[in-house]
């Protein structure tokens, strides 16, 4: 029989030792850094319940700060992820905190900077390496799966209604169809998570769009992500 771990059997090819608490946080992280689209010059992580009981037996931090510098789970140097992040000198700070009774005990809020701008990102690792994102800043989403292949877009923007009808016009002129539109609304902003079908969209694709279509703030491409 080949080298299979219980792991490659039960959730993701991983450094272990929990696919919720490893797996699952290194993904989290890599989401993080998906939808902050740059490298962040401080990453604060704000452990809620079992997350911030054990983060440091389970090698919680290690993978979370791990994923934010887009190591994947399989990567043998999540367990050098303090030092690599040293190395590139990005600050990271790990704080215990109640987020509240409505999120899973393996959750985390993700807060990067880089000095001109902030993001916050709350993610729930739910077991087998599947995550959920369920905050973006100040919008409530629901958001499975991990970053990779740019199958699905994030799209912050005004609440008018012609700039979202403008973007997937121009989406759609590049031979790609939406297949699933899920919006979220705070104040005068929406987030919108278009799923795509048809050919892959490339990154010189997503910075155009987003640099030249009127009211959208930033656009950030995503991949193997349900929305239901």
């Amino acid at each position: 029989m080949s080298n299979l771990s219980i792991f490659d059997i039960a959730g993701p090819i991983m450094v272990g030792p929990s696919s919720s608490h490893t797996a699952g946080a290194c993904k989290i992280g890599q989401f993080a850094r998906a939808l902050f689209h740059d490298t962040p010059k401080k990453v604060t992580f704000y452990l809620h319940g079992s997350f911030g009981e054990v983060y440091k037996g389970h090698a919680t931090d290690l993978a979370l700060l791990a994923g934010v510098m887009k190591l994947k789970t399989s990567d043998p140097n999540i367990k050098n992820a303090f030092e690599i992040a040293n190395e590139r000198h990005i600050q990271y700070k790990f704080i215990p905190k109640d987020l509240g009774e409505k999120y899973h005990p393996n959750t985390v809020e993700v807060v990067l900077e880089d000095g001109r701008n902030k993001m916050s990102v709350i993610g729930s690792s739910i077991g087998g390496g599947m995550i959920e994102i369920v905050k973006i800043d100040e919008f409530d989403v629901y958001l499975q799966g991990s970053a990779g292949k740019h199958l699905s877009l994030v799209v912050c923007h005004q609440k008018n209604p012609k700039i979202l009808a403008e973007l997937i016009k121009k989406i759609n002129k590049l031979g790609i169809k939406i297949a699933e539109t899920v919006e979220s609304t705070f104040k005068d902003e929406r987030l919108t998570v278009l799923s795509l079908e048809g050919k892959r969209i490339t990154l010189p694709e997503v910075i155009d769009l987003e640099m030249n279509t009127d009211g959208v703030d930033f656009i950030r491409s995503l991949s193997k992500l349900q929305t239901q």
